[in-house]
């Protein structure tokens, strides 16, 4: 296959980038839209130059190879997920790939059944500081894995954005990130064992009914651990949208990440303080696109037209979602889960 035809549904923040991204790529030869507010839809095609758009996604399924899913809220995600790749479509599909293992399970059956190209969108893996870990671990700079700690904190602004989406909380919505970050650094044999989270209350709370920020202590199944810290109640004055530190400790060396996104900032008399290039996605920078989103794009397209793997795998996803259940389950339960979840 040479060239390919692709739907995006939903054309929101996230999907309008990646359609944005499959519009000027030379291997997507027709590009298709589904949106349920006509006015979003209808902007999105003139700026795309979409071969067509519709408000319900069943009639692109025919007209397609592959389809990127990024709709909200999230409980859309495994029925529109499950149509297309029954139908025998490619998918790449925004975390989480549905709200319970056996939503998950069966989305990996569908594609295996199929040989199909399922993957899931952990745009992080595509961020070169987070690569550029993975590349000094394979490569052996820092020896054995030993653990890892990353601390993301997200503006309120953001967080409500996120959290008023629907029922799930930090762990679920922005832990899933570094989680399969630090998954990912460790290696493809390594499983999660023990998971032990803490949840704490503040702002979030009384507007959306979910905590402020959830901290997770996992133990692997080769005893290496590693700790996540997923906040999204930052003031809507710190300098950056969202701000990340990462560590990664081996047993012949040690990396250290600073993601904080504080060197770019516009103030205006107009519209005062500005964080351009600050978001975890990232945004278009005159003729350049700076952040991980286009590249995770991209691939998702190459693995499809020229039967690439793709970066993520479901299976591995699904690893990942269960570790953020075992986490709200344990910040519910004050006590640590094992894994696998009965």
């Amino acid at each position: 296959m040479n060239t390919i035809k692709v739907a995006v549904v939903g054309t929101g923040w996230i999907g309008s980038i990646r359609a944005v991204t499959c519009a000027d790529h030379a291997l997507v030869e027709e590009l298709h839209l589904a949106e349920i507010r006509p006015d979003v839809a209808a902007q999105t095609a003139a700026t795309t130059r979409a071969a067509s758009w519709v408000l319900d996604y069943h009639d692109l399924i025919d007209k397609v190879d592959a389809a990127i899913i990024s709709t909200t809220p999230e409980t859309t995600h495994y029925p529109i997920a499950r149509d297309f790749l029954a139908a025998g479509k490619h998918v790449l599909l925004e975390k989480p790939m549905g709200l319970t293992l056996e939503e998950a399970d069966e989305l990996i059956a569908l594609a295996e059944r199929g040989n199909l190209k399922f993957t899931i969108g952990y745009t992080q893996r595509y961020n070169p500081r987070y690569s550029y870990v993975k590349k000094c671990i394979d490569e052996g700079l820092v020896g054995r894995p030993v653990t890892a700690l990353i601390s993301r904190h997200i503006t309120r602004a953001i967080g409500n954005k996120i959290a008023g989406r629907g029922e799930l909380g930090p762990a679920q919505m922005e832990a899933t990130h570094d989680i399969d970050l630090v998954m990912w650094w460790m290696g493809e044999n390594v499983r999660a064992q023990t998971v032990y989270a803490r949840s704490v209350d503040g702002i979030m709370k009384e507007r959306h009914g979910l905590p402020d920020c959830t901290w997770i202590m996992v133990t692997n199944s080769d005893g290496t651990t590693f700790t996540i810290g997923a906040n999204w109640n930052l003031p809507l004055e710190y300098p950056g949208l969202h701000t990340t530190t990462a560590e990664f400790v081996g047993t012949d060396g040690a990396l250290f990440i600073d993601d904080s996104h504080r060197e770019v900032l516009l103030s205006t008399v107009k519209s005062g303080l500005q964080r351009p290039m600050s978001t975890m996605p990232g945004e278009q920078a005159g003729h350049v696109f700076q952040g991980p989103m286009e590249a995770e794009t991209k691939q998702f397209i190459e693995a499809v037209a020229w039967n690439r793997p793709v970066i993520v795998t479901a299976r591995q996803a699904r690893h990942v979602m269960e570790i953020t259940l075992a986490a709200e389950l344990s910040a519910q339960r004050l006590q640590p889960v094992e894994l696998p979840l009965r």
